[in-house]
């Protein structure tokens, strides 16, 4: 693993995770990781892979329900665990560049016709030794092959601010983000005009493991 400062090579295994949200975070600390691949790690960009059935760890509700099937309404107040699972479906391909509040990532189906963009609105990552660290900002974004986009879970954004996960404060910023990439795809900028989505994993990257330490603090970050 590159020190903080440094780079990571293309093939290199490295954590992308997730604070909890809010002052009292629950189980842990951090509560979604993700092994995943290095693809390029310049001073403009990084790009990871998660590869198909991928050990993660996520949130669930304590009694081991999915978050996503709780209704909205108690979806951010009941008590939560973490879970060990794996990344189904198809691979996604996750672009960032620095101190950008958001994350692109790229899907694909299984026979590597690509379905769209995900804009994951986020606060910008610090980097550390093994990986980058985040906080996920509820709002998103889908973009398609023509151009279209759209909002995603605005409820949810909504109701994280209900219950006190988000403040005004930084709920406004987070909308003035999704405008800022918003305007990033009506202009068709970067990454979008990258051809990022006719990209593919080299076939010798193997799958990384979920170590056990996956939530270690780190000693050093930087952004």
């Amino acid at each position: 693993m590159s020190e903080a400062g440094g780079r990571w090579a293309p093939g290199e295994a490295i954590l992308w995770r997730y604070r909890a949200n809010g002052d009292d975070p629950g189980p842990g600390t951090f509560h979604i990781c993700r092994p995943v691949t290095v693809v390029q790690d310049t001073e403009d960009l990084l790009a990871v892979w998660m590869a198909p059935g991928t050990e993660c760890v996520k949130p669930v509700l304590a009694d081991g329900t999915p978050v996503h099937r709780e209704p909205l309404a108690t979806r951010y107040t009941k008590p939560r665990a973490l879970q060990r699972d794996r990344w189904f479906g198809a691979g996604v391909l996750k672009l960032a560049r620095p101190a950008e509040p958001w994350s692109v990532w790229l899907f694909w189906e299984r026979d590597w016709a690509f379905r769209n963009w995900y804009v994951n609105l986020e606060e910008p990552r610090t980097r550390w030794s093994g990986g980058v660290d985040s906080e996920d900002h509820f709002l998103d974004l889908s973009v398609y092959p023509d151009g279209s986009w759209r909002w995603h879970d605005e409820d949810e954004f909504a109701q994280a601010q209900a219950v006190g996960l988000m403040s005004a404060e930084q709920a406004r910023s987070v909308r003035e983000a999704g405008r800022a990439a918003v305007a990033v795809i009506e202009d068709w900028g970067q990454p979008f005009s990258d051809g990022w989505q006719h990209w593919r994993p080299d076939p010798a990257w193997q799958v990384p493991a979920l170590p056990a330490d996956w939530d270690r603090t780190p000693a050093h970050v930087s952004s």
